[in-house]
């Protein structure tokens, strides 16, 4: 099951059962101005999306995953990172952080007054301490990989995982510009790989993956390459219809 649904996110939601969603991974508008939103008193914003983290609460299994991607909110050269200032929220509602990913670009925004910004978050939230977590999936190469132990009861043995190490909290990951082979007509658009790393190790085959802010559809794209069921909800219609030509794009 993969469904694209043209709507708004938190009226939608409230038709889906409670606890039925393993993975819920998004990114919700920076209300920094862009064509798809309306800028908001601050205070304003961060109550709009405590109205999600409410629902984001109330719809993931006990063992699922939220992972909320989220930038900096900038106002008159003035710039507040957006994961502080909605961390709270997320703890306020019960959440248990167990990540703060930094995802890393090496291009994007070019600044003269300040240095250029080119890495966004990821915060990871579980609802109980029974989580799924699957790193096998997710390894990349040693840095070493034929390194073996010189002492002890594993001497001569390699000393690193053979499978590959873990990739930790900083992402090395290109984001999505005009060059890039995944580029649609949204403005601000997840790479495939920094979704799937995600849905890989956060989820197992035939999970539920639910995206309330699915933009130009790269977490329908990645659940179907991974065999995950996904829900999708998208206000602009435009930006719906990109998301189907991707969905049948990637299963053609």
């Amino acid at each position: 099951m993969n469904q694209i649904i043209n709507g708004d996110s938190l009226e939608l939601m409230k038709d889906i059962d409670n606890g039925s969603i393993d993975l819920i991974i998004t990114s919700p508008p920076y209300n920094i101005g862009k064509e798809y939103e309306k800028v908001m008193d601050i205070q304003d914003y961060k109550a709009w999306i405590k109205q999600y983290v409410k629902e984001f609460y109330r719809l993931i299994k006990d063992t699922g995953s939220v992972v909320f991607q989220i930038g900096n909110y900038v106002e008159k050269g003035k710039v507040y990172p957006l994961d502080c200032l909605l961390f709270d929220l997320f703890l306020d509602e019960g959440f248990i952080p167990r990540n703060r990913i930094i995802w890393h670009f090496g291009h994007g925004l070019h600044a003269k007054k300040r240095f250029s910004g080119r890495h966004e978050t990821l915060l990871w939230f579980t609802k109980t301490d029974e989580y799924k977590f699957n790193l096998d999936p997710v390894r990349v190469p040693q840095k070493y990989p034929n390194k073996k132990a010189y002492k002890g009861d594993k001497k001569g043995q390699l000393s690193g995982n053979p499978l590959g190490k873990n990739p930790s909290d900083v992402w090395e990951i290109s984001n999505v510009k005009s060059n890039h082979p995944e580029k649609t007509d949204h403005p601000c658009q997840f790479p495939i790989e920094l979704v799937s790393r995600c849905i890989k190790s956060m989820t197992d085959v035939g999970d539920l993956v639910m995206d309330p802010f699915l933009g130009s559809g790269t977490t329908i794209v990645s659940a179907i390459q991974e065999n995950r069921n996904s829900i999708g909800i998208e206000k602009d219609a435009h930006y719906c219809q990109i998301a189907e030509e991707r969905v049948l794009s990637v299963t053609a």
